[in-house]
């Protein structure tokens, strides 16, 4: 079944009417959507919309509205914050972190990143990276979009995190746990969760020495020396074959 993105959707009684030009291009000129067919739409509020097309016009189509589903329960709030790797990785790390179910991705500048972006590109690639999210949730079936926040330096993230249960730092140097022993702590009720991923070369000394300062806890993601893109999804993906053994915190 087709999947729709609309900001906000348009409902009077048992009819929905979408307007949103590109969304109207995609059901029409794209997918070729036909009268009767049942299509799915989402607004970002988690809820899901299942409506019957009833009529396609120039400037809108009309759907009746057939079931509401509210099913977006991700599980543990992750939150990823990733140093930007060189080429066009990070496009990869937000489509498949919005698959896993990540909450909310935040882009890194640290030490030794590598790619700097002036204002201009940084709100283009905000843009790319926010239609990269909507794709990747129609595909995965999400019905609420992660946060992706503004490019950030790695201090002022680090030291706005007092509100997670368990925040972890994977780096290649010192004392480190692997991710089996934390998660295996008997008792620990997790909500929030926040993972800070290093860019070539890992963080440095001082970040490092940051992060355990503000409570984040070393881990080692195993013998091999991962990218930066396959480090962040072996993190989220662990968490995620993992949270249902997790004793949970109740969702505010």
């Amino acid at each position: 079944m087709n999947r729709f993105f609309i900001t906000k959707i348009k409902k009077s009684g048992q009819q929905i009417i979408l307007d949103d030009p590109e969304q109207l291009h995609h059901l029409r000129d794209v997918l070729r959507v036909k009268i009767s067919e049942k299509i799915s739409l989402f607004d970002n509020s988690g809820t899901e919309y299942l409506a019957l097309v009833k009529n396609i016009g120039p400037g809108s189509a009309s759907l009746e509205l057939i079931e509401e589903r509210h099913n977006d329960d991700l599980g543990v709030k992750i939150t990823v914050a990733c140093a930007i790797p060189k080429n066009a990785k990070f496009d990869e790390i937000i489509d498949k972190l919005t698959q896993l179910g990540v909450e909310c991705i935040i882009p890194l500048e640290t030490e030794r990143v590598i790619v700097k972006l002036n204002k201009h590109k940084r709100s283009n690639r905000l843009l790319r990276w926010d239609k990269i999210a909507i794709s990747a949730a129609k595909q995965s079936k999400r019905s609420k979009l992660p946060i992706i926040k503004p490019i950030s330096e790695f201090k002022d993230i680090v030291s706005k995190t007092g509100d997670f249960d368990l925040k972890l730092i994977p780096t290649l140097e010192g004392d480190r746990k692997y991710l089996r022993e934390i998660f295996n702590t008997p008792n620990k009720k997790i909500g929030k969760v926040i993972v800070l991923i290093g860019p070539e070369g890992d963080f440095s000394p001082a970040e490092i020495t940051l992060a355990k300062d503000s409570g984040f806890l070393p881990v080692s993601l195993g013998k091999q020396v991962l990218r930066v893109d396959t480090a962040a999804i072996a993190v989220v993906s662990y968490i995620k074959l993992n949270e249902e053994h997790l004793p949970k915190k109740p969702n505010n």
